[in-house]
């Protein structure tokens, strides 16, 4: 089989682009910057040298595949050219399909957020939920928006399937889209101090290799015009941390910062940014979000797609092995 995966380069991406290339199938891949190809490097993966905002490259690239894995997205929590959600997650987006319709590929799977389905306010939150809040980052606002764009492509004849991580972590790119990850190797070192809140927010926490597994199955046994949660095991902070220390044996000392704080102190740092043009390591929206609970169901992915992830204890413990292996490599 051919595949044309976006955002090859990416956290999701690339696990999912090697997954497919090991398995004998061959991939083309289109990046923006050489430099950052290394981690895709498989002698069944063609690289295209292109950008979703050039349709005549993405033409080129999706030319003799049959399927389509849109994973890449603007998911930065903050940039100086706010514009660029809506280039890259809604016009990148509407490229890719045009693209796809044009070359008559079978079907494509679209990585979208769970966060499109708002916070869980009464119960878990699955993919029929009524959203009874905003979204709260320019990121989910644009994906949102992504999503209908691409079910419209339905009525065009083109296949499409959404799926919905959760918060991912695991092995791979230590960026945006694997902010779980950065979390437990700043704690490994010492160099995280603080509990959110009260710590008892909720989050819902996914290994990466299930999230790419699911993909793999949303291609095979997806429903046209479907979404699926991808998600793992719902857990609040408090327990997170408590499960880090167990599977790390680090027991650092975490001090709980009421998010009254957290809010105040990111506002100064976004007006900061802004003046100086550094990256502020969170923003009042991105604050507002982690105060909620994020309670979500994949029982839909699991019923419809066999889709069945691991632990988070387990997913944490595979990897910790992979930073301790490569701190031993460096």
């Amino acid at each position: 089989m051919k595949y044309f995966v976006t955002g090859a380069t990416g956290f999701i991406g690339s696990v999912l682009a090697r997954k497919l290339a090991d398995s004998g199938h061959t991939v083309h891949a289109i990046f923006r910057s050489k430099s950052k190809t290394n981690c895709i490097k498989h002698p069944n993966i063609r690289l295209f040298k292109g950008d979703i905002l050039d349709p005549k490259s993405i033409q080129k690239a999706v030319k003799g595949c049959s399927y389509v894995f849109h994973t890449a997205a603007m998911t930065k929590i903050w940039t100086k050219n706010s514009n660029l959600y809506h280039d890259i997650n809604v016009t990148g987006t509407k490229n890719v399909m045009e693209a796809a319709l044009s070359a008559g590929v079978k079907k494509v799977v679209m990585t979208s957020t769970s966060g499109v389905f708002g916070p869980s306010l009464k119960g878990e939150v699955n993919e029929n939920t009524l959203k009874k809040t905003e979204c709260f980052t320019e990121y989910e606002k644009t994906k949102e928006e992504a999503d209908w764009l691409a079910l419209d492509f339905l009525k065009k004849g083109l296949e499409v399937v959404l799926v919905h991580p959760t918060r991912v972590f695991g092995p791979g790119l230590i960026n945006e889209s694997n902010s779980p990850t950065k979390l437990m190797k700043l704690y490994i070192k010492g160099r995280w101090p603080i509990i959110p809140g009260s710590g008892k927010s909720t989050g819902n926490y996914v290994y990466v290799d299930d999230v790419v597994n699911g993909h793999i199955l949303a291609m095979k046994k997806g429903t046209p015009g479907e979404k699926y949660i991808l998600g793992g095991e719902n857990i609040s902070f408090r327990r997170f941390f408590d499960t880090l220390k167990k599977v790390s044996q680090k027991k650092h000392l975490l001090l709980r910062m009421p998010f009254s704080i957290i809010i105040f102190f990111s506002r100064i740092l976004k007006i900061l940014a802004k003046i100086f043009n550094f990256y502020p390591i969170i923003t009042p929206e991105m604050a507002k979000k982690l105060k909620q609970n994020w309670h979500v169901s994949h029982k839909k992915a699991s019923q419809e797609l066999k889709y069945h992830p691991i632990s988070l204890e387990e997913g944490m413990k595979k990897t910790i092995r992979w930073l301790e292996s490569r701190r031993n490599d460096q």
